[in-house]
């Protein structure tokens, strides 16, 4: 026997399951939540857990992820203490040549409404006494900071399960058809799935859902590879592109990415590197002990922005999958929300259609 939902979402991730709490805040639709694993297994339970802004480009995507990290202070009250800090945000440079990009970013963002500081050496090291003196300057903004990545996904599936939202979990999904009118989602653990809507929002396994239906969604897997440090005293301030103090005073640091496909290990190369970006950033950490390391692998568009909204020529499908999802699910899962339930959106999502990835003659996928 089937199973009948009017929605389904495919993916248990941050982008996932904000989509299913804020549907489910909604109350008028069954919906459930398919994984292949379990919740926080994935990218979503592998990440630094940045909320990033101010040097996202272009501007209108720096305004989306602004709108976003606006909504985190309210997410909080809904749902429960996600542990968002809105630190700032600090992207170091080391040359002073790269000062006149860092204002011309600061002009582009002033456009949209993201206020982002260039600031001299003296600057710098008034907010982060500790960074090397090595560095020329950086952009700043307010609005940066950070949340627990953990509380974030495992709230947000309370929350819809509160609300009456079914999870199967460990249950891929094999095959989707339409029949009828409605999308038959066949699963190697629960049988059949039959939903009059669908959700693709399966991060790094969003393309494979994609051939499913026969449509490409141009997305690639990327790792990166991540330093934790012993407990320290708190010594950094901001969220740094690259390094945050974690509230424990563990210290992550890493910013590495290669598409080396959906391998998870932590390599050798990488490590050392990632230490060396860590002491030109900290000359302090070098009497620090790293204790772990850890990798994940994160989705990323062909073109690096998101992929919201309806598939194009399918009706009552749609797919959600973005690089910053941390950032960006308050957001995804309000406007999703708003184009299942309504059918229309408070912000435009025509530039992040599917639809704006064309084929060459050749087949292949272009911009």
């Amino acid at each position: 026997m089937s199973r009948q939902y009017d929605v389904v979402v495919i993916g248990s991730g941050v982008v996932g399951s904000s989509i299913a709490y804020h549907l489910s805040e909604r109350k008028t639709k069954k919906v459930a939540v398919i994984d292949k694993g379990f919740i926080l297994t994935g990218t979503s339970g592998s990440t630094q857990a940045w909320v990033w802004v101010h040097n996202k480009t272009p501007s209108w995507y720096g305004e989306l992820s602004m709108y976003s990290a606006e909504l985190y202070p309210t997410l909080k009250k809904r749902i429960g203490d996600v542990e968002y800090k809105r630190t700032g945000g600090i992207a170091p440079f080391f040359d002073e040549k790269d000062r006149e990009h860092a204002l011309r970013l600061a002009e582009m963002q002033e456009k949209v409404g993201i206020d982002v500081k260039v600031l001299t050496r003296e600057e710098l090291l008034e907010k982060e006494p500790f960074l090397s003196e090595k560095a020329a300057g950086a952009t700043y903004s307010d609005i940066d900071g950070n949340v627990n990545p953990f509380r974030l996904v495992e709230l947000y599936t309370k929350a819809a399960k509160k609300n009456g939202v079914d999870f199967s979990f460990y249950n891929p999904v094999t095959e989707i058809r339409r029949d009828k009118g409605y999308y038959q989602i066949r699963t190697e653990k629960e049988g059949v799935f039959t939903a009059k809507q669908i959700v693709l929002a399966g991060g790094v396994w969003t393309g494979e859902l994609g051939r499913m239906l026969d449509i490409t969604i141009p997305v690639k897997q990327v790792r990166g590879q991540i330093l934790v440090t012993e407990p320290l005293e708190p010594f950094i301030q901001t969220t740094i592109a690259g390094v945050r103090q974690a509230e424990n005073g563990e210290v992550l640091i890493g910013y590495s990415k290669e598409e080396v496909g959906y391998n998870r290990q932590t390599t050798l190369d990488v490590m050392q590197e990632t230490a060396g970006m860590a002491l030109d950033y900290f000359p302090v950490l070098a009497e620090a002990n790293v204790v772990r390391c850890f990798s994940g692998v994160r989705v990323i568009p062909k073109d690096g922005l998101p992929i919201l909204g309806q598939i194009p020529g399918m009706e009552n499908a749609y797919v959600a999958v973005t690089h910053s999802g941390v950032t960006l699910s308050p957001l995804i899962g309000t406007l999703m929300t708003e184009l299942v339930m309504d059918r229309e959106t408070s912000l435009d999502l025509s530039k992040m259609s599917l639809s704006r990835f064309e084929r060459s003659a050749a087949g292949e996928l272009i911009v």
